[in-house]
């Protein structure tokens, strides 16, 4: 039943980010390590790493969706591929340098940042 009841929980959290992810084109890691710290108990830098591994097949499905819709600039994506793929490196291997109270707060003005962007804009 706990099994259950865990599997439930990670259903939940991969169906919101993905509306999320689908809905905005990001977002589903906003969604999903909070829900994987705070539902699964899942310690803080393993729900950041563990977030771009749900995000990855989660972008994979709103790409081809966006493709198929026409909403999908393919120089643009490749362009801006390069310093992605570059930053994501850089990200991951600071995950494992930056303290984990530093690594809460860096996370939480992103969002607050992203947030007050939406509002204003």
């Amino acid at each position: 039943m706990k099994n259950k009841k865990r599997f439930l929980k990670c259903g939940a959290i991969g169906f919101v980010a993905g509306i999320c992810n689908g809905l905005f084109g990001s977002g589903g890691g906003i969604i999903a390590v909070p829900a994987m710290e705070k539902f699964l108990d899942i310690e803080e830098r393993k729900a950041h790493a563990t977030a771009i591994a749900i995000i990855l097949p989660l972008t994979v499905i709103s790409a081809v969706m966006y493709i198929y819709k026409g909403f999908f600039d393919f120089p643009l994506a490749l362009k801006t591929s390069v310093g992605g793929i570059v930053g994501g490196a850089i990200g991951a291997y600071l995950l494992k340098k930056i303290p984990t109270p530093w690594l809460r707060k860096i996370f939480g003005l992103f969002i607050m940042a992203a947030a007050v962007r939406m509002v204003i804009k």
